[in-house]
């Protein structure tokens, strides 16, 4: 054979597939006019073949178009400590685990994130229900299912094309399911009117935070927008902030008072950022994540006075509003506060609150459920918001439907009330159950201390490291609390995140732990916590 430029066969196709062949060192394919093939073992190749196999080779190691040094700057500055390094390396420990290597300890407990069902919590029955009944409407005939269950089945399908589930949905979410949380939000601000077309159901709250914020962010320069968040802070925020390019504008939480917010605070950070950007957003989490503070009537009606003075866009990110524990201690809406501090404010400030499955009593995360009520907003705004939200068709349908058994659940005098009202009860007293008891264990060992967990689903306990391993983490190149954190990693199979993820002042460690596992895995955990913590300082004394 004399390769592609001379193959005796006289076939281009026959040709270009010797050449191919002979570049991976394979057996020549069949040629319909060579005699027949060697002795097995043998391969017969032309000078023309070769030269041909070496530019195939060449073209196939060309470089790569998409390199780290080509990508998109703003999506390789992006972090998100949640699911970071330490995740990575638990993961890994974990397979070999499975392997059946040998390690201190069975199983890698995984309390980095808010994942309620992967740490062992219940569904709650009747939103299953009505989401199976959604997706397979043939079982609406079962006398299995509760009619107040097929009822809501039924007016969610009614809402979708073709009554199926598995149909695109308007860009902005089913109709009925808007009204649904509209009416829910009026009960839960205690009548404060609420408008349907205000609301947006999203993929989850972090779908309409990072939607809204792509819609502020504008300018360049010392025009450039920038966003004010609160430190420690949930890393979904800085990393959608480096994702725009837009300028993040640190503002600390009163770690001494509890993680209180201080209006003093919010005008030192946003005086000084005048300097470097426009400012013109400022997210709120309330109740906190990761520091679990729940906002004060009085310090919302400050944040409130304080962005309408200043003309900031408020950003309330409200995913934890069920989540409240300590006596005390009440969920407030913004809008609420708002709505009553008079029309000068309700009529002005802008605000877009948020509202998710994934948190609460329900903890329905893979369904990626929630919403989010933007008010006073511009009107050639609102049109250009539901544009870009066209760009993604629509959130998940099924997300949409266990959204609204959050907001439509079972009232008194129907079937399934008792059953819901036990489930919701039972696992909201259990995590306030386990907030206390992981604060009280925090606060007896020595070099370490823990706010209150007034809310939420996280501890934020402060940790002292001694110098020597300060030092011994910079030989590294951690972080002293990611240092710290592998350590506990490798040593007790604890995945817990550093707090330089969240955000800390100079000179201040932390880690951010959930405190969903059952009571007796949590008691475990945190034994195990204070029994490290203890041999730390005496290694690094």
């Amino acid at each position: 054979c004399k390769g592609p430029g001379g193959c005796r066969s006289g076939r281009k196709d026959m040709a270009l597939r010797c050449a191919a062949w002979l570049a991976a060192g394979r057996q020549q394919p069949r040629c319909p006019r060579l005699p027949p093939p060697a002795r097995e073992g043998t391969v017969r190749r032309s000078s023309a073949a070769k030269a041909s196999a070496v530019k195939i080779t060449e073209k196939a190691s060309r470089e790569k178009i998409l390199t780290l040094e080509s990508m998109n700057p703003q999506v390789k500055a992006v972090e998100y400590a949640v699911r970071g390094p330490i995740v990575l390396k638990a993961g890994e420990i974990e397979k070999e685990l499975r392997k059946g290597i040998k390690k201190p300890f069975t199983e890698v407990i995984k309390a980095n994130i808010g994942d309620a069902h992967a740490m062992g919590q219940r569904p709650i029955t009747f939103l299953r229900q009505v989401v199976a009944l959604c997706t397979y409407p043939n079982l609406l005939d079962s006398p299995s299912f509760p009619e107040d269950a097929k009822n809501r089945a039924r007016r969610i399908l009614q809402g979708c094309g073709g009554n199926s589930l598995g149909s695109y949905s308007a860009s902005q979410g089913i109709n009925c399911i808007r009204e649904d949380v509209a009416s829910y939000i009026e009960r839960r601000d205690g009548g404060v009117p609420a408008d349907p077309d205000n609301i947006y159901l999203t993929t989850g709250a972090s779908d309409g935070i990072a939607t809204i914020l792509k819609i502020l962010v504008s300018g360049g320069g010392k025009s450039r927008t920038g966003v004010m968040i609160p430190i420690p802070q949930y890393p979904l925020y800085s990393a959608a902030i480096s994702e725009l390019d837009a300028i993040q504008v640190n503002y600390y939480l009163d770690e001494e008072n509890c993680w209180a917010l201080n209006v003093n605070e919010l005008r030192r950070s946003l005086n000084e950022a005048k300097a470097y950007c426009n400012p013109k957003v400022l997210c709120i989490i309330n109740p906190g994540n990761p520091t679990g503070q729940v906002q004060s009537r009085k310090c919302i009606e400050d944040v409130i006075h304080f962005a309408w003075e200043e003309k900031l866009f408020l950003l309330a990110d409200e995913v934890y509003q069920d989540n409240v524990y300590s006596e005390g201690c009440q969920f407030h809406s913004f809008k609420k506060i708002l709505y009553e501090m008079g029309p000068e404010y309700y009529n002005n400030v802008e605000l877009a609150s948020f509202h998710s499955t994934s948190k609460g009593y329900m903890g329905e995360c893979g369904y990626r459920g929630g919403y989010m009520e933007v008010i006073n907003l511009h009107p050639e705004i609102k049109g250009q918001l539901v544009k870009l939200l066209s760009v993604r068709l629509c959130p998940p349908v099924s997300g949409q439907a266990a959204m609204d058994i959050v907001v439509n659940p079972p009232i008194p005098g129907e079937e399934s009330y008792s059953q819901f009202i036990k489930e919701k009860e039972s696992v909201l007293n259990n995590l306030a159950k386990k907030a206390k008891l992981t604060e009280d264990m925090f606060n007896k060992v020595p070099g370490i201390h823990c706010n209150p967990l007034q809310g939420a689903m996280y501890a934020f306990p402060r940790i002292f490291i001694p110098s020597k391993a300060i030092e011994e983490a910079k030989a590294h190149k951690m972080a002293p609390d990611m240092f710290y954190c592998m350590k506990l990693l490798e040593e007790t199979g604890i995945c817990v995140v550093p707090g330089s993820g969240f955000g800390q002042r100079e000179g201040s460690y932390h880690f951010r732990m959930t405190i969903l596992p059952p009571v007796e895995k949590l008691k475990i955990l945190l034994e195990k916590v204070k029994d490290f913590h203890i041999k730390f300082l005496e290694k690094y004394a």
